[in-house]
């Protein structure tokens, strides 16, 4: 395969597809945003604090922790880029921090977890159950079981993204308009204001 996907795509598909289709289709129109540089700085002093702890948060305190794992998974056609990968034997638990206080609602969060995941399997040849979502503004774990469903949901977006981005065919916006009020490109999708 030589066109790969990047597993933050996919996450952000689930949100709004249409951020997806701007980034592949239109490349070169995404502006910085200050949420973007407060989250990568949010994520570089969280990295800071996990090199102190165990892995006591995640309820695996024998577990070997892997920071910034950068993989690509060549059958899956998914790059990959994991903020941190507990690893215990053949077992493997990918972790990823995120800037939000809906951890428990936002479905694109577990979509990207669980994408991980399998890109760790292709990769590496372990078995992943399940993974962490760190909070980082309240400093919380949610943990996420890898269940089939979740698996086939990743496996349905990646196609649709796939399909889409082959056709360079604009996908409908997301139907949650309030997400659109702070994203950097309102200003191309004239129908949904």
């Amino acid at each position: 395969m030589s066109w790969y996907f990047h597993v933050s795509d996919l996450k952000q598909w689930v949100y709004c597809p249409r951020v997806v289709f701007y980034t592949y289709c239109m490349p070169g129109l995404r502006p910085e945003t200050f949420k973007m540089e407060v989250g990568r700085e949010a994520h570089e002093e969280e990295r800071r604090r996990e090199r102190r702890r165990i892995g006591q948060r995640y309820g695996l305190p024998e577990a070997e922790h892997l920071e910034e794992v950068r993989l690509v998974a060549e059958e899956l056609g998914l790059t990959a880029a994991i903020d941190l990968v507990l690893r215990q034997g053949d077992r493997a638990w990918p972790v990823d921090y995120k800037q939000s206080r809906h951890l428990r609602t936002a479905d694109h969060f577990k979509v990207q977890l669980a994408a991980y995941g399998l890109v760790l399997e292709a990769v590496w040849g372990v078995r992943c159950e399940g993974g962490f979502l760190y909070g980082l503004d309240q400093r919380k774990v949610e943990r996420v079981p890898f269940t089939p469903a979740l698996r086939r949901r990743v496996q349905e977006v990646l196609a649709a993204v796939r399909e889409t981005i082959a056709a360079e065919r604009m996908p409908p916006p997301t139907e949650e308009r309030g997400r659109c009020v702070s994203c950097e490109f309102r200003r191309f999708c004239n129908d949904v204001f």
